[in-house]
């Protein structure tokens, strides 16, 4: 029976899945290496690709944002390049040993790492993304099929073009990386199906792309993203660090999964926190929504606040706030809204400090810093697929150890049980 252009592709990965497994570490790196020296060498085939997809979103009415997103330039194209040739100079995860033992029997056991195997990843419009999944995913000896966003296409494939023959001119299967050539839904949902040969499917976008993968999919799925982070602001916390910290947390990046997206306020600092906080965000024009307490000290000038707001993943210029009278309230409102991505307390006592990183259920939880930290980069693991906002397997910034699974050695002389 004739494969789809799915199947094929699944196939394909599967069938050179063993070499890329076993492949030494400084073969990787050549890939790695040929890889950044193509991206620079061809940036002027790349741009031609890459300035059909913005003729199309000037077409279709895309957004300046979007386009800008989409944008491939020289000195893109080099930034793309330095990010693979930062991967070389991290070290190999493949064949780690996390931990060996010797058993009363006599038996030695190694827990050691493997590449998962073949990864799947659908993402939206960002073209980086292409090369930055690809050679994360080779560097822990792992398959990838990528299927990007029709926004993206003649960039993703020209992209893809460029990764398959550097890859196969140091010796490696071109296969290794391939890309979904078909942009329909229909492509999504059959990937989402393709459990015969994926071994873990990862959604890089936005909230909508992120839960459609997690409830179709049949192929297990890492779930990335969706950040509605929060800033809970102690009675007893340095006021004026708490504004630095939400307006790192909100303006340095807002279009983020680790911006900030709502403050809680403690009653007793609200009367002197808010106008600070408020002066503060007016340099960047943020819009506030908040309860009615909050818009009583503010005055008519913030939103009032309704359910969705609380929900909600502005990406944008917005924020949401509230007062609360405690620390169990904020714990609570959390436990409500938040989406297991970053979760941040302003604090002087270190007893609320304990209690809410050990009750608030966050991938990542901090104390008087900024969320914006959740990064690979951020917590030295040099680069990321993604933040996981989930618990198997994987949670948080997943750098290249996330990439992988165990398998282990054991070696006998002879016992039997």
């Amino acid at each position: 029976m004739e494969l789809t252009h799915i199947e094929q592709l699944g196939a394909n990965a599967k069938a050179v899945a063993p070499t890329l497994a076993s492949a030494s570490p400084m073969l990787k790196n050549s890939a790695l290496a040929a890889i950044a020296d193509a991206l620079t060498n061809r940036a002027s085939e790349i741009m031609e690709a890459n300035q059909t997809d913005l003729a199309n979103a000037v077409e279709n009415h895309m957004s300046q944002a979007m386009q800008d997103r989409l944008l491939l330039n020289e000195t893109r194209i080099k930034d793309i390049a330095d990010s693979v040739r930062k991967l070389i100079t991290l070290d190999e995860v493949v064949g780690k040993v996390d931990e060996g033992f010797v058993r009363p029997n006599g038996l030695q056991i190694r827990k050691t790492r493997v590449p998962l195997g073949v990864i799947g990843i659908i993402f939206e419009s960002r073209p980086n993304v292409t090369v930055d999944a690809a050679t994360l995913c080779m560097k822990a000896g792992n398959c990838v099929i990528l299927r990007g966003g029709k926004e993206a296409f003649s960039s993703n494939l020209c992209l893809t073009g460029i990764m398959r023959d550097a890859v196969a001119s140091v010796g490696l299967p071109a296969d290794i990386i391939q890309l979904v050539q078909d942009t329909s839904r229909e492509s999504s949902n059959q990937l989402m199906k393709l459990s015969r040969y994926l071994d873990v499917l990862i959604p890089r976008g936005g909230a909508g792309l992120i839960n459609a993968v997690a409830e179709n999919a049949t192929v297990p799925v890492i779930r990335t993203g969706t950040g509605n982070c929060h800033v809970f602001v102690d009675e007893s916390a340095d006021l004026a660090m708490a504004v630095n910290i939400v307006n790192n947390g909100k303006t340095q990046r807002p279009s983020v999964c680790n911006a900030v997206e709502s403050v809680l306020i403690h009653r007793a600092v609200a009367q002197q926190f808010l106008p600070m906080m408020k002066a503060k965000l007016d340099e960047h024009q943020v819009a506030l929504h908040g309860d009615d307490d909050t818009r009583s000290i503010l005055g008519e000038c913030v939103l009032s606040a309704n359910e969705d707001d609380y929900a909600a993943e502005y990406l944008d210029y917005q924020l949401a706030v509230k007062i609360v009278d405690s620390i169990d309230e904020a714990i609570a409102h959390i436990a409500r809204y938040g989406t297991n991505h970053s979760e941040c307390i302003v604090t002087k006592s270190l007893e609320n400090a304990e209690r809410f990183q050990r009750e608030v259920d966050a991938a990542a939880v901090y104390v008087n810093a900024s969320t914006r930290f959740t990064d690979g980069g951020e917590f030295g693991f040099g680069a990321e697929i993604g933040i996981s906002t989930q618990k198997l397997h994987a949670r948080g910034p997943m750098g290249l150890a996330e990439l992988t699974s165990v398998k282990y050695l054991i070696n006998g002389d002879g016992q039997i049980r």
